[in-house]
């Protein structure tokens, strides 16, 4: 059972208002908020938390970036959709942006994440037909266990959380589930000459900021190469700096054949997504054959470039390499018999906790919200630490102080 939370008035005023009227598909720490700046959120009586989530690594910039908000608030006095029937000012910007940026010859622009996965996987497939000479119907894309890319019925197909896919089926076939970090059982899935694609995350945030080892992406994309199959990075989370690089890809050099980014693409702002290959691959996609009302809009392609020009205008990825190794140090130093494994790369990490009680982790985040930090656990004992990549030392040291103390609740 979790821990009885007792809470204010006007919080438990929206709380339940929530419970009434909406659908139950999330299970929340149970705090309202309204405002955010920075690093920092504040509820509805006005108390103050570190943000050690970021929106699932949505807003790296920090909320409500001032340059980003200026950018958003300009643009939409101006022209927010015109939807793809025509053409708008922005939108040939945003596209030479965003492919010189990554170094891609096209991109595709939806909105949310799990729309990019769809079309990446609709890409990856095209391409197996039209380039490599599949046999149509018969495209497989190998996939990792222990996966999160969304929630979409064909994405749940190959996922292996109970909790997202159970009772959802029947479920879409032409996905071959591999072990994470593992070269040998990657090199058996590839000898199916029906293989089109690899579709990985070069790190898995949502199965606990699991990080394979130093040289299996770059191995990865070899064996790839050798069998033709095109190479799919799932970015969403991991990109845009979050691990002191711009992508988690870049560490090992790693160019992937489609990159797939999300979440921090409009600092929060809006949902927008990408989806960037060479013309190889891209151009398979003709007129009608995919598209999106809202994607590549014009609000959407103004925030963007906005986004992805302040996060190398402060350089956030050397602070996101500075401040999680701090991060990660910190932890460590605390030496608290209840956190087995510290783990991560920049600012993407993760504690594993140790304790008797099953709802440790939660009753963690629990006393984390109390002491003022906002975190929250995933697969029952670990927890994310995850905070905007403005981050400063001394606010960093602040919130290892809460952690240490939050810690004792589970002495």
């Amino acid at each position: 059972m979790n821990t009885p939370v007792v809470l204010p008035e006007l919080s438990r005023h929206f709380l339940e208002m929530e419970e009434k009227y909406g659908a139950h598909n999330y299970h929340p720490i149970p705090v309202v908020l309204d405002r955010g700046e920075n690093v920092f959120v504040w509820d509805v009586e006005g108390k103050k938390y570190f943000d050690f989530l970021s929106g699932y690594s949505a807003v790296n910039q920090g909320h409500c970036h001032p340059v980003i908000l200026q950018s958003f608030l300009e643009q939409a006095q101006k022209l927010t959709l015109t939807s793809r029937a025509f053409h708008s000012d922005l939108l040939g910007e945003y596209t030479r942006y965003i492919t010189a940026y990554f170094g891609y010859d096209k991109v595709l622009p939806m909105n949310t994440g799990v729309e990019a996965v769809e079309t990446a996987l609709k890409l990856c497939r095209k391409w197996a037909y039209e380039v490599k000479g599949l046999e149509d119907g018969k495209a497989v894309i190998v996939v990792c266990k222990g996966n999160f890319h969304g929630r979409t019925s064909t994405v749940i197909s190959f996922s292996s959380d109970p909790s997202a896919r159970n009772h959802f089926g029947p479920y879409m076939p032409g996905f071959t589930p591999v072990p994470y970090n593992d070269l040998p059982a990657l090199q058996q899935a590839l000898a199916d000459k029906n293989v089109a694609g690899f579709l990985v995350e070069p790190i898995q945030g949502e199965a606990g900021v699991v990080v394979p080892d130093e040289g299996y992406l770059r191995k990865a994309k070899e064996l790839c190469e050798t069998s033709n199959v095109l190479f799919i990075a799932d970015e969403i989370q991991t990109g845009l700096a979050r691990t002191g690089k711009m992508l988690a890809c870049d560490h090992e050099e790693v160019r992937p054949d489609i990159l797939i980014l999300g979440k921090a693409l409009s600092g929060g702002f809006m949902p927008v997504s990408a989806v960037l290959a060479d013309d190889p691959v891209m151009l398979t996609i003709k007129p009608g054959e995919h598209g999106s009302t809202y994607g590549g809009n014009p609000l959407a392609c103004r925030v963007a470039m906005t986004s992805l020009q302040v996060l190398k205008d402060e350089k956030m990825a050397e602070n996101a390499a500075d401040r999680g190794k701090q991060l990660r140090d910190g932890l460590r130093n605390l030496s608290s018999p209840h956190i087995s494994i510290v783990r991560g790369k920049g600012l993407l990490n993760a504690i594993v906790i140790q304790h008797k009680n099953p709802e440790a982790a939660w009753d963690l985040c629990l006393a984390l919200k109390e002491n003022g930090l906002l975190a929250k656990p995933t697969h029952g004992d670990k927890i994310r630490f995850a905070p905007p990549l403005v981050i400063t030392a001394e606010q960093m040291d602040e919130a290892i102080d809460i952690i240490r103390d939050s810690l004792r609740v589970l002495d």
